[in-house]
């Protein structure tokens, strides 16, 4: 009973950070525009690009610091309050210092590298749960779907009241993680806590990693790509406002939300491969339809299918990190795989706000998409030498 309630306490931890990020997507170009940009796409490109740029810079930090103390919740709580008082100043400091939109995107920077700590040793600690795998992951997974699904929509509304109002309810959230962090029993395994190299040299030792860490890149491409380049062309192409380009992105995160924990248990019985396959397989595909569909209504329908396939891979994919890293080693293994992550979230918008810029939207969602499906294919050869035995390993 003690494990279930950690497991959704945990998952409720990781659900608020996604909910406190996606908040900024479905208005992100009028956010810019009062932080002092004077371009939209560009600068909502560089906005959401310096956050992960920090991801990718400090999840290593935390993870590696996690494991070496073997401690994880003093971390969490440390990153999240540190995220509060980020979006807190990204709110208030550019009023009252007069900030440039550089110095504001130091600030994001700054936000990003604490947060990044709350969220992937939030992951971190539901590794270290008992009760299956893919069951535990899919609770991650659950709860950045249910983040992200309801992040849109409501992110959308918040922004037709104010400009500011996402940013202090995103720093209300991550307060709330630090303090929930407080309360749920820390399960960090014993080890060599003195051996930060040992740590990573497990990595090395296991270079299968790399196979969950690819497919994470691309997941999280397509998904940096849909907050800016398919947050701007939906409101572009169908003249939609930050509301309803919010209920839009909620097509895709709502049932990527609501079928991750079925999508989890299904891994945990029938393996790995068919999940991650069988949905990149799709993914890229559909992605591409849905930059030329001519009416709202099919790119909904196309943001309700990858939400979908999205469900399929996620669970999958972050439970195959857990079955391949040492016990000891986990916190710097999804570390790792949140590097790889916030690599393709950055990917996804430098890349895909580059070709939009450029080319045209229809262009970039035929690159965004093209790359999930070479990348898959890329891989697969090596992906299907994994010997993971789902018996053994996933079990209940």
């Amino acid at each position: 009973m003690t494990g279930s309630r950690d497991r959704w306490s945990l998952a409720a931890m990781v659900f608020l950070v996604l909910l406190a990020q996606v908040l900024l997507y479905p208005g992100i170009d009028r956010l810019v525009g009062v932080l002092g940009a004077t371009t939209d796409l560009d600068a909502s490109m560089w906005f959401l690009a310096a956050e992960f740029a920090a991801f990718v810079a400090f999840a290593g930090v935390w993870g590696a610091a996690s494991d070496r103390t073997g401690r994880r919740t003093p971390f969490i709580a440390a990153g999240a309050l540190g995220g509060s008082v980020g979006y807190l100043a990204l709110a208030i400091l550019p009023g009252l210092a007069g900030l440039t939109f550089g110095a504001v995107l130091v600030v994001r920077a700054l936000q990003g590298a604490a947060t990044i700590g709350a969220f992937s040793l939030a992951m971190t600690m539901l590794m270290d749960l008992e009760g299956g795998h893919g069951r535990n992951m899919a609770a991650a997974g659950a709860a950045i779907g249910g983040g992200t699904a309801l992040g849109a929509p409501l992110g959308g509304q918040l922004y037709e009241i104010g400009p500011f109002v996402p940013l202090y309810l995103a720093s209300a959230l991550l307060a709330g993680v630090a303090a929930l962090a407080l309360i749920v029993a820390d399960r960090a395994p014993a080890g060599d806590r003195d051996s930060l190299a040992r740590a990573l040299a497990g990595l090395r030792r296991t270079p299968a990693l790399g196979v969950p860490y690819a497919f994470g890149f691309l997941d999280r491409l397509t998904a940096g790509f849909f907050a800016l380049v398919g947050t701007l062309y939906f409101r572009s192409a169908f003249e939609l406002g930050p509301g309803a380009t919010g209920l839009l992105l909620a097509l895709f995160f709502a049932p990527f939300a609501l079928l991750q924990y079925p999508m989890g248990l299904l891994s945990d019985r029938v393996g790995r491969t068919v999940p991650i396959v069988a949905g990149s397989a799709c993914y890229g595909l559909v992605v591409i339809a849905i930059g030329q569909a001519p009416t709202v209504a099919l790119a909904g329908a196309g943001m309700l299918a990858v939400g979908v396939l999205g469900a399929l891979m996620s669970p999958a994919t972050m439970a195959l990190v857990t079955d391949l890293a040492a016990e000891t080693e986990r916190g710097v293994a999804m570390a790792g795989f949140n590097v790889f992550g916030s690599l393709g979230f950055l990917a996804g918008v430098v890349v895909g706000g580059s070709v939009a810029g450029a080319f045209g939207y229809p262009a970039a969602f035929l690159v965004a998409g093209g790359m999930e499906v070479l990348v898959a294919l890329a891989t697969l050869p090596v992906f299907l030498r994994l010997d993971v035995g789902r018996t053994a390993t996933f079990a209940d």
